[in-house]
This record gives C-alpha cells, sequence and structure tokens, in this order.
C-alpha cells in the first residue's frame, strides 16, 4: 500500500470522514477469499481496490464521458460498504472503512464492484501506485486536459500525484512543461521525468500567476493545481491563457474553504475542470494501465522513494509530511 496526501488530509481534518476509520486506499493485493454472487474475482487473483468503483449501471457509469461512479463514497463520507454495513471490529465497536477501500490493513473487504483483477505477473509493490497516485496524475493529463502535442503545460505541487501529471504531459508531447513547488528539493526528480523548467514561488515577489505569463508570453495552454489549496487553484487558473486555456484541479480541496475569484477570468474563455482518478473509469482502466507498465510505456520506480515496514507507518506519513 501506498501513502497518499489524502489518507493525511482525513488525519488533519481537511477531508471529513468518520472516526474509528481504517485509512488507505492506494494498494495492490491478493484475493483471499470471496463472497456469494461475486463472479469476475477468484482467490489468488492479484488485484488493484478502487476507491472510484465501477457499478457499469448509474448515468455516471453509463456515459462515454464520465468515471466518478454514484456508488463511490468520497462525497457522502459514510465510511461503509455500500449495503450501509462495517466489515471491521476492534474490541467489538464497529470501526469505518474509507472510500470502500481501507488499505492499511492485512486483510480488508471490498465490494466486487471496487476491484479490479490484474496482470499475475505484475509486481504488487510497484503497481499499486495505480491505485491512485500514478492514474490520478497521469490521466489528468491524457485524459481530463486532453493535453495536446507542442503545448505548454504549468504543474503546481510535485508530489507523486503532481509528477504524474508531469509524466503525462511528456507522453501527450508537451513541449515545455513548467514545475511549479515551493521546495526546490523537488526539482531534479521533476526534470528527470519530463519537466523542461521548474519555479520556486519564493524566488519572486510577485504572484507567481504573473511569473508563468511572463515566461510564455501569453499564459500556459494546460495549468494543474495537484496540492490542494485554493489559492494555488486561482493561480493555476490565472496563469493559463485567458481565452483557451485549460486549468485543471487534481488536488483534494480542503473541506469548509470557499474560493473567490474574479468571474472575468471564466467570462474570456477559460475551461476550469475537476479533476478524479485522473477521468478513468475504474474497473476497466486500471487492468489496462497494468498492462501498458509491464510493456514499459511509463515508469513507476521513480515515484517510490521510500520502503518500510508495516509497523513503520507514522515515519512514512513524517517523511510525507516534511516533503521527503
Amino acid at each position: 500500500t501506498g501513502i497518499c496526501r489524502s489518507d493525511d488530509h482525513v488525519i488533519t481534518g481537511g477531508l471529513v470522514m468518520p472516526f474509528p476509520i481504517i485509512l488507505g486506499h492506494e494498494a495492490a493485493g491478493i484475493v483471499e477469499s470471496v463472497g456469494q454472487g461475486v463472479t469476475s474475482i477468484k482467490p489468488g487473483d492479484k488485484v488493484i481496490p478502487l476507491f472510484i468503483p465501477q457499478c457499469g449501471e448509474c448515468n455516471s457509469c453509463l456515459s462515454t464521458k464520465a468515471n466518478l461512479c454514484s456508488k463511490n463514497d468520497i462525497g457522502s463520507a459514510a465510511g461503509l460498504m455500500p449495503d450501509g454495513t462495517t466489515r471491521f471490529t476492534c474490541k467489538g465497536q464497529a470501526i469505518h472503512h474509507f472510500v470502500g477501500t481501507s488499505t492499511f490493513t492485512e486483510y480488508t473487504v471490498v465490494h466486487e464492484s471496487a476491484v479490479a483483477k490484474i496482470d499475475s505477473a505484475a509486481p504488487l509493490e510497484k503497481v499499486c501506485l495505480i491505485g491512485c497516485g500514478f492514474s490520478t496524475g497521469y490521466g489528468a493529463a491524457v485524459q481530463t486536459a486532453k493535453v495536446e502535442p507542442g503545448s505548454t503545460c504549468a504543474v503546481f505541487g510535485l508530489g507523486g500525484v503532481g509528477l504524474s501529471v508531469v509524466m503525462g504531459c511528456k507522453a501527450a508531447g508537451a513541449s515545455r512543461i513548467i514545475a511549479v513547488d515551493i521546495n526546490s528539493d523537488k526539482f531534479a526528480k521533476a526534470k528527470e521525468l519530463g519537466a523542461t523548467e521548474c519555479v520556486n514561488p519564493k524566488d519572486f515577489k510577485k504572484p507567481i500567476h504573473e511569473v508563468l505569463i511572463e515566461m510564455t508570453g501569453h499564459g500556459v495552454d494546460y495549468s494543474f493545481e495537484v496540492i490542494g489549496r485554493t489559492e494555488t487553484m486561482i493561480a493555476a487558473l490565472a496563469c493559463c491563457h485567458y481565452n483557451y486555456g485549460v486549468s485543471v484541479i487534481v488536488g483534494v480541496p480542503p473541506a469548509a474553504q470557499k474560493i473567490t475569484f474574479d468571474p472575468m477570468l471564466l467570462f474570456t474563455g477559460r475551461n476550469w475542470k475537476g479533476s478524479v482518478f485522473g477521468g478513468w473509469k475504474s474497473k476497466d482502466s486500471v487492468p489496462k494501465l497494468v498492462a501498458d507498465y509491464m510493456k514499459k510505456k511509463f515508469v513507476l520506480d521513480p515515484l517510490i522513494t521510500h520502503t518500510l515496514p508495516f509497523t513503520k507507518i507514522n515515519e512514512g506519513f513524517d517523511l510525507l509530511r516534511t516533503g521527503k
């Protein structure tokens, strides 16, 4: 299982969920057993749990334009299985599930619509990233924004998801990929994965969107906010071209915060979009992404900075919080 900032957002209250709860949502594992009526998965299968399920029946699943299955538990935040029950207890007390996955545990229970069977040869310790971080960032570029060859992109935030956006922009053929982060330690890896320039907002007296407009002459074609802060969401919107720019919100927005911005930013023609799980239909796309990884169409190793035993999970979160 990978550690994602969204898990930490629950601890800090930025993403409100019921407690007590077993967090974790970016993982890969092996099926131990299946419930009655389950047909697409069998014991021994290698799988990736899907925090965005794909029921195949709701209006989002039936639309070619959508991927946010209505059976997801992000919006409702019930912390329960789709049937309204929990399968975790501790000392007789019910424990909540996290977005239908709960992967910080040796065993978890997921709904059949929230798990994808993958190549039996896939290395679980690598492809677990396809369960969230890689797919979310890479898809935001190639699926949601549909970055075109020769275009100019700006990526705000260079964590695992932001680096995956950089990889997606590169794969789509962008000619300039400007990486933006207040931690300059992240620039070397961003360049290794395709960033052409790196900018630290702390190095400038003027707002970062003005810096990016100056660098490009008219703003970028595509911008991505991969942090989850309202200030950077507005900066990302403002730095893209006033008439045809597309800005995508990838980071989970903080709870109870609202955005106030000049509507002229949109009136002139900009597109402001959101992207959940990179716009991929999860059950359909995850096995294909794993297959692409096995064919070496993209790399995952640079996104893995540390491998820790499960007992050191809190040290893992400390590394996340310190930007390491």
